[in-house]
């Protein structure tokens, strides 16, 4: 798996157990509804560090939670 594949199922995983649409959460992170459908969607390859933590922030997880998924182990790295 890709690590924007990661990302993107990390994602949809915690709007599940949180119960929140991917609009919900962009009014939540303060991000674009477009950015995190580009993420979403496997339209953005490489979202950025800041990106993630603000999903972090918004749902008061710490960002080292976010990674620690079995979804991150043996990624297939872009470059």
């Amino acid at each position: 798996m890709t690590v924007s594949k990661a990302v993107a199922r990390k994602i949809k995983k915690l709007c599940a157990e949180h119960n929140l649409s991917i609009n919900k959460l962009s009014i939540m992170s303060g991000l674009t509804q477009s950015t995190l459908q580009s993420i979403m969607s496997g339209k953005s390859h490489n979202p950025t560090v800041l990106t993630i933590a603000r999903i972090c922030d918004s749902l008061n997880i710490e960002l080292n939670e976010f990674f620690d998924d079995k979804l991150f182990k043996n990624l297939d790295i872009e470059l």
